[in-house]
């Protein structure tokens, strides 16, 4: 498990690409056989990947968490971007297939990882938070998931952002997450751009063709900087940070959030003229 430390946004200021890419990209999500996570010092969210391929793959604590298993103080939620699996939480098999998801409870001692058919391995994307109660574990599929439909053509960002971990699906205690689905020809994600500090994000790109690259915003919105993500890959955006991305086509991503609140409205939203 990597771990990453909060960052001031005066040093942000002063990062090469390599070094913004260092302290805020995932690289790899995904390693067969593995489960790869990142451990951030921003609210303490987690974030990562488990692909099961030829082994069924258990969630461990380990000494990042100083706990007897890995939920012992958290919640999890998990959204499959491959083929069909299933996640196992204390003996209960939950089917999971593509762009389906769960929210998986505090409390729960084991969760196991599987794929239904090695040549197309289930791709489990993770977000995790601390939780202060629990709440029952719940499988989302995109009939549950809330729609919401946003954008239009001419700003080039059509998109419906589907809410899997949201108040008006369930209960959790911080963990907010979510998927946005941009139509072709649209490729701007969040723009006109927002800062939330009473929340951070992880934003995890997806569905992308091999030569396709998102350019993702982050940083003040006066002091902004941007990083190239490839397919499969995961940004963290502090709270202070805007989070924003155009793409050479469209693509999907996957967000997360966690912190003092989860009104998803609940936004600092930035004029166009202020943006440098």
């Amino acid at each position: 498990m990597k771990i990453v430390y909060a960052h001031h946004p005066e040093d942000v200021k002063t990062y090469t690409t390599e070094k913004l890419r260092e302290e805020f990209v995932m690289e790899t999500v995904f390693a067969a056989d593995e489960i790869t996570l990142t451990y951030s010092h921003v609210d303490r969210i987690i974030y990562g990947g488990a692909m099961p391929v030829e082994k069924a793959l258990s969630l461990d604590a380990g000494k990042e968490l100083a706990a007897k298993y890995f939920l012992e103080r958290r919640e999890l939620g998990v959204i499959n971007v491959g083929g069909d699996g299933t996640i196992t939480c204390d003996g209960e098999v939950h089917e999971i297939r593509e762009k389906e998801g769960i929210y998986i409870g505090r409390g729960t001692k084991e969760v196991v990882f599987a794929s239904k058919d090695p040549s197309r391995p289930a791709k489990f994307y993770l977000n995790s938070c601390p939780a202060h109660t629990s709440y029952p574990t719940v499988r989302i599929n995109r009939q549950k998931a809330l729609a919401r439909p946003l954008g239009d053509n001419a700003t080039m960002n059509k998109r419906t952002i589907y809410q899997f971990i949201h108040p008006d699906v369930l209960q959790s205690c911080q963990l907010s997450m979510g998927m946005t689905v941009l139509e072709e020809g649209s490729g701007w994600n969040t723009m006109p751009c927002h800062t939330h500090e009473r929340r951070m994000e992880v934003y995890f790109y997806f569905d992308m063709a091999e030569d396709t690259r998102v350019f993702h915003m982050m940083g003040k919105p006066d002091e902004t900087r941007h990083i190239v993500m490839s397919n499969e890959q995961a940004v963290l955006s502090p709270s202070w940070s805007i989070h924003a991305g155009i793409g050479t086509r469209n693509y999907t991503f996957i967000w997360g959030m966690c912190g003092e609140n989860q009104d998803f409205d609940d936004m600092d939203h930035v004029a166009m003229k202020d943006l440098r």
